[in-house]
């Protein structure tokens, strides 16, 4: 099987944006200029910053992204310089609109998943999230895709706006060709949640819901013979916390240079790495990485601190679950799937 972005213990990936330009205005978007920069990076700067990471990480997994990264003319240049570098596996996260050819300018050897965003199985549930007419352009570039050879995962992130729909995902999924499903939680962040409104028609559903139809859902995909990875969210009271900024090595690379460990704090000045003059630097304390460490009753950490509204209430002094890391996930195929 092909590789691609991995979310387990001890895994390495290199999350690239190359730009924060977008052709669309999705609703739950977590990109922020004001702190991921406004620019497109130069051919040149991405072949310096992937030999940077390569040389740090040389069988890690380079995903890229934006914004679009398929807007960016010299996609394809980077995704050669990606195979010479040796990195593990090429992936292109895309919103299906696939710019500048890019399907006959790389070929199957040197990507090995084009991975789509769709947030619903029709256009009525997707597209007010992600914009008109992208439901009909997201599965058309799945199509086309799948017929240049590549291998496609799609990616589903749940809100309280389209969990009721999930469950028809499956037989689409099918009916496209979609080797992997990625279903993804809402992060809150982004230039979005300065909208009240916003944040909460679009807020993460509860766990009673979450428990109820995201693993059986899974499982239903996992039937029908596709790979199906998805986040745990939810911990009981005595299992054990991981932080994937302690047990893997993950990497969030930003057009103005900033790198994060962890995604929970792309909205503010917390990353742990700046890219100066080619050379990885570690910033000044207090950043993400001296957070790591700090053990809470509600799990993860960083959501006590920017997301305090994903937490547990306590009853009677107790938390009856805790909130899990977001990068280590859930993996579910046909053969591992419970019987």
């Amino acid at each position: 099987m092909r590789k691609t972005v991995s979310f387990t213990r001890h895994s390495a990936n290199i999350f690239f944006h190359l730009l924060t330009r977008c052709n669309l205005r999705c609703r739950h978007c977590y990109i922020n200029p004001d702190q991921h920069g406004r620019n497109t990076l130069d051919i040149d700067t991405i072949d310096r910053w992937l030999t940077l990471f390569a040389h740090r990480h040389p069988s890690s997994n380079v995903i890229f992204l934006g914004g679009e990264p398929t807007l960016h003319p010299d996609l394809s240049v980077a995704v050669k310089r990606s195979r010479q570098l040796g990195y593990a596996s090429v992936t292109i996260d895309t919103n299906g609109y696939l710019f500048h050819d890019i399907l006959n300018r790389v070929t199957p050897k040197q990507v090995d998943y084009f991975s789509f965003s769709l947030d619903g199985p029709d256009p009525s549930v997707n597209d007010p999230l992600r914009g008109d007419g992208s439901f009909k352009q997201c599965t058309q570039g799945v199509v086309a895709a799948k017929k240049h050879g590549f291998s496609a995962s799609l990616i589903y992130t749940v809100s309280q706006a389209n969990i009721d729909h999930l469950q028809r995902m499956p037989p689409l999924l099918v009916e496209l060709g979609v080797d992997r499903f990625f279903i993804q939680v809402i992060g809150v962040r982004g230039q979005w949640t300065g909208d009240a409104k916003r944040v909460e028609s679009l807020a993460r559903v509860d766990r009673d819901t979450w428990l109820k139809v995201i693993p059986p859902v899974a499982e239903a995909a996992a039937r029908l013979g596709i790979t199906v990875t998805f986040p745990k969210v939810f911990l009981g009271p005595d299992e054990p916390f991981e932080c994937a900024g302690l047990v893997a090595d993950n990497y969030f690379i930003f057009p103005n240079g900033r790198v994060y460990r962890c995604p929970l704090c792309e909205d503010y000045a917390l990353h742990s790495l700046d890219i100066r003059h080619d050379r990885l630097v570690e910033t000044p304390k207090v950043n993400e990485s001296d957070l790591f460490p700090l053990l809470i009753p509600e799990g993860c950490v960083m959501n006590r601190i920017i997301q305090p509204r994903n937490l547990p209430p306590a009853v009677d002094g107790k938390r009856h679950y805790k909130i899990a890391c977001c990068l280590l996930k859930e993996e579910i195929t046909a053969s591992s799937r419970p019987e």
